[in-house]
């Protein structure tokens, strides 16, 4: 399928992703690049327009990513958004010098003038800045478009070669107006809003029949949106020559494998097949207090099973993954590849004997796009909005050393949690909100008896991508019907606490 695309080129900023969320939000599909990316690759991907992102240099910093100067001559519309305005006017010959006051956060932004780029933008807007640096003087043929309040030159625009630069960073939610100026940029560039769901599944699906053909494919079905939004994509494709493979390992949530059953094999018909290693499991993970080696033991395990399932099952050549593109965009940052990702969040550590042909049809898209996909392909909402678990499920969050009484006191406990806050109408509106339980024991009263008990501790945080996180406010009528039941409900605990810690300084998950 032909679509118009936007190409982002990232320098650094912490907000280049919720650019392309932005422009996509407005039904055009964007791809992130690093700026080492090749004219040719430029070309090649054949944009509609790019944008030069923010970053947290300054121009004449040593080591400074830089950009091609004839990515202005390419004959496409151009936006430079913070450092990409300073990096246009510093190419095309015009004065960028240090700021004597650094803006950061909240200013007032006045537009002038009539630029194309600011059409229906209401004047004057509370935006978001972040930057060090100033343009003295605006390069040969740019007229100033925009002042702030402490920066004479925060918008600028070339109308006959379509170059546009703004100081504030219109894709936060912070920028008043942000919107308007994205959408006009599309406008600029002739773009047809025709990015959605639908449109990426029937492409997806297309893809994904050319590229396996007639063969097999395998999919590791975790139970979570990513990996179950994948398989529907290729089961669609490719019908029961697709086998998905659910490997119970006992650190699961509570019904986890019925549910997964009667979602993915008895109404979406799928062919699973359904491995209960959780003996296996638990047994190399008995004792096992150090949350880095629970990772590596779990990681290892699923993949010598997952390994010996596709033996059984003749080696189908094709492996599918939910690798989503926040991944890929980490791989090539403009800053170098990013760590790796997890050993337990994908089977990369497959033996090499096996070798896998790698289908990954979702390493297109955002969270919030999978979940769309999702709903397009017949998922239900509940499923769909599920809140994020760990790769290596409850054993991170059964603190201490690892055995099945612990676990079922924690599985039964994150159940009472996680139903009462749906029952408040709260699910929804948390990143995640779950139980942990403590190696801890204290002193309690039940009845006429004395209680030396295990304590659970309460987690839910507000986020919208897990990068921050703030605790979530919630009711205290709600905090006390999850402590009732808990205590009175679960024998082994008798106290509950609630996690009010932020990330930073915290992390979301305990180990």
């Amino acid at each position: 399928m032909d679509r118009d695309t936007i190409v982002i080129l990232d320098f650094g900023s912490q907000y280049t992703q919720l650019i392309a969320r932005r422009l996509r939000e407005l039904q055009v599909y964007s791809e992130i690049v690093p700026p080492s990316t090749t004219m040719a690759a430029l070309r090649a991907r054949g944009p509609r327009g790019i944008v030069l992102s923010g970053g947290p240099d300054s121009v004449y910093e040593k080591g400074a990513p830089r950009v091609d100067r004839r990515v202005f001559d390419l004959g496409v519309p151009v936006l430079g958004i913070c450092y990409g305005m300073q990096l246009m006017s510093h190419v095309l010959g015009g004065e960028v010098k240090r700021a004597g006051r650094r803006e950061y956060g909240h200013a007032l932004f006045e537009a002038r003038d009539h630029s194309p780029l600011l059409r229906g933008f209401e004047s004057p807007a509370r935006v978001w800045m972040s930057h060090g640096d100033s343009i003295e003087k605006p390069p040969a043929g740019f007229e100033v478009t925009g002042r702030s309040t402490t920066n004479p030159v925060a918008a600028i625009a070339e109308p006959r070669r379509q170059l546009f630069g703004i100081l504030f960073h219109p894709e936060v939610k912070h920028s008043e107006g942000g919107m308007t100026v994205l959408a006009n940029f599309l406008e600029i560039c002739g773009c047809r809003r025709d990015w959605n769901a639908a449109s990426f599944v029937e492409e997806a699906v297309e893809r994904i029949r050319t590229t396996v053909g007639e063969e097999r494919a395998l999919c590791a079905l975790s139970g979570g949106v990513d990996s179950a939004v994948a398989a529907l994509l290729v089961h669609r494709a490719i019908g029961d020559r697709l086998i998905c493979v659910f490997v119970d390992n006992g650190l699961l949530r509570k019904d986890e494998a019925a549910q997964v059953r009667k979602r993915f094999a008895d109404k979406l018909a799928l062919k699973v097949v359904f491995v209960d290693a959780s003996r296996r499991f638990l047994s190399k993970l008995k004792g096992v207090s150090d949350p880095e080696r629970k990772r590596k033991v779990i990681g290892r395990e699923f993949i010598e099973v997952f390994s010996q399932q596709a033996l059984k099952l003749g080696k189908p050549p094709f492996l599918v993954q939910g690798t989503l593109y926040p991944d890929v965009i980490e791989s090539t940052s403009v800053r170098g590849p990013s760590v790796v990702i997890k050993s337990h969040h994908n089977v990369g550590g497959l033996p090499k004997k096996l070798k896998f042909k790698l289908v990954e049809p979702l390493r297109e898209l955002f969270k919030d796009e999978v979940r769309a996909a999702g709903v397009a392909l017949g998922l239900d909402e509940e499923f769909v909005h599920r809140q994020p678990f760990p790769g290596p499920g409850l054993a991170v969050r059964c603190l201490g050393p690892l055995d099945r009484a612990r676990l079922d006191l924690l599985r039964e406990s994150d159940d009472i949690v996680v139903k009462e806050i749906k029952a408040s109408g709260l699910y929804r509106q948390i990143w995640q909100s779950f139980a942990v339980l403590l190696p801890v024991r204290s002193v309690g009263v039940m009845g006429d008896d004395r209680t030396y008990q295990y304590t659970i501790a309460v987690r839910a945080v507000e986020s919208a991508d897990g990068m921050t996180a703030d605790w979530a406010r919630l009711p205290h009528d709600l905090l006390a019907r999850i402590s009732s039941r808990i205590v009175n409900e679960i024998r082994g605990i008798n106290r509950v606490v609630f996690d009010i810690s932020s990330k930073p300084p915290s992390t979301i998950e305990w180990e």
